[in-house]
């Protein structure tokens, strides 16, 4: 054949084309199981960073293989909500079959279009209470910006968060993922259930004094863009998944106010009750326990507390 025919240098490229895609091919599929795995543990490692289990780089540090098994080891129940907070499906926590609803970018797209949505809710269990996590996912300045927020049991408070990026500038924006004390922050407050297309804030230039409300954080300095685009995520994110955390919160604050722990204190029976109950004084609702609590009661309602009168 003539080398310097045009058909031998169209037969010469195809042959080479041809090849070349074959052997890209190969190496896809062949370390693709790999790829799964990294980003799989990946994102547990965030979740379980989130939940307080260690710091991320420590989780890091264990392996895919010791993520996942503390994964299966930590998980009580993990399943998917729809709008509304009603649960959709298992999600399934073990071994090499660990299913995880990650599709954050087309949920996130679901969620402003009111489309319908499968969010997902991880429950893990730490120092023998249950804690829930929870994605979010925006823009920032120059790419996505993801994290997950754990809640205590009953998902009234905050226990903990981390976030991540794809591309923010090193030493300004990424710094909602290098600098603890920004994550640290988040550690304590609350979601504010009563207001939830604003339910919670990144305040730039630092919470106003006197005004250190229990649903804001201070904004990393020269980083505006990014966390305000941090500030969005949680806002859509959270206004979403309200329904869930918010019928949580009153689930628990009913069944504390059957009292069940140390002292109450005297209970007048007409209103709602909302919360736990403290003191140690006569417990002396003849009905239901309706009045205003705070703290964890010793009786159920109606019976005269005697364990404070005991101790």
């Amino acid at each position: 054949m003539n080398t310097n025919s045009n058909a031998y240098t169209i037969i010469y490229s195809t042959i080479v084309v041809v090849v070349v895609a074959a052997a890209l091919a190969f190496v896809a599929m062949t370390l693709k199981p790999k790829q799964e795995a990294n980003i799989k543990a990946e994102t547990i490692s965030q979740m379980l960073s989130a939940a307080q289990f260690a710091s991320k780089e420590d989780l890091t540090a264990l392996g895919n293989e010791n993520i996942l098994k503390m994964y299966s080891e930590k998980i009580v129940n993990a399943f998917t909500i729809d709008a509304q907070g009603n649960k959709v499906r298992d999600l399934e926590t073990q071994g090499s079959n660990i299913e995880l609803a990650d599709n954050l970018k087309a949920q996130n797209y679901n969620i402003k279009d009111g489309s319908s949505v499968e969010l997902p809710v991880y429950v893990f269990e730490k120092d023998g209470r249950n804690v829930n996590v929870v994605p979010v996912y925006g823009a920032g300045l120059w790419g996505p910006v993801w994290g997950y927020i754990a809640f205590n049991a009953d998902c009234s408070e905050i226990v903990g968060a981390y976030f991540d990026h794809d591309s923010e500038t090193p030493g300004l924006g990424a710094k909602i993922k290098d600098e603890a004390w920004f994550r640290e922050q988040f550690a304590g407050k609350r979601i504010n259930f009563d207001n939830p297309d604003n339910p919670f804030n990144i305040v730039k230039g630092g919470v106003p004094q006197g005004e250190e409300g229990a649903s804001m954080v201070d904004a990393i300095s020269g980083a505006t863009m990014t966390c305000n685009g941090l500030d969005a995520a949680i806002d859509i994110w959270m206004k979403a998944y309200i329904p869930f955390l918010s019928a949580k919160a009153a689930a628990a604050r009913e069944t504390e106010c059957n009292c069940g722990g140390e002292g109450c204190e005297e209970h007048s029976c007409g209103d709602t009750c909302t919360g736990n109950c403290t003191g140690a004084e006569e417990h002396s609702c003849t009905g239901s326990c309706t009045g205003t609590c705070t703290g964890t009661c010793g009786s159920s309602c109606g019976v005269t507390n005697t364990k404070a009168e005991e101790e």
